[in-house]
């Protein structure tokens, strides 16, 4: 009996360390916020515009980092008197690795992440109109760099490609952080 309550005490003792030094290297919670804009090329359609809002959710540890994002594009084609519009709206999180760096300006990145898109589409012409909407989960990956321009302030750029059921795309978007939390 002795034996097993000591166990049971070393063993909570050992895994509370461990949780403080994984806490202690962790730097979770709202960083950053920041706008998208960029090129989108959708597949099998032109490329387009598209734009987007990004939450630095901070490190789970040194190399590691995790952001929440919005992204939405739109695409509109006409010929005589039909117009085909469709668009993306992408809700996801996304993991990166930190490369190491000697520089405290700039913090190149790789990631990968997940998303809910919600696509929906439209034609319509002078006599009609017919619309369809469907949600399909995504993957991405891609890269980019965030630059800081001032304490308070940063430049990023990525390339990311998705993959959703029916709609795989390529994105170049470029964008602003401001520092939000310490």
């Amino acid at each position: 009996m002795k034996r097993s309550i000591l166990f049971t005490l070393a063993t909570l003792a050992l895994c509370t360390v461990a949780v403080q030094n994984a806490t202690a290297q962790s730097n979770f919670g709202l960083k950053r916020m920041g706008v998208t804009f960029g090129y989108v090329s959708p597949e099998n359609i032109d490329g387009t515009l598209g734009y987007g809002v990004l939450a630095d959710m901070g490190t789970v540890s040194p190399q590691f980092g995790i952001e929440a994002h919005a992204d939405r594009w739109s695409h509109t084609e006409e010929a005589f008197d039909t117009k085909a519009t469709l668009s993306d709206l992408m809700v996801g999180a996304r993991g990166k690795y930190l490369f190491n760096t000697t520089s405290t300006k700039i913090q190149p990145f790789i990631g990968a992440g997940m998303g809910v898109h919600i696509l929906h589409a439209e034609v319509s012409d002078t006599d009609m109109s017919v619309e369809d909407s469907s949600t399909k989960l995504g993957l991405e990956l891609g890269g980019g760099m965030d630059t800081n321009l001032s304490p308070s302030m940063g430049l990023r750029t990525e390339l990311w490609y998705g993959f959703a059921s029916d709609i795989d795309q390529f994105a170049m978007p470029v964008g602003m952080t401001w520092k939000i939390g310490q």
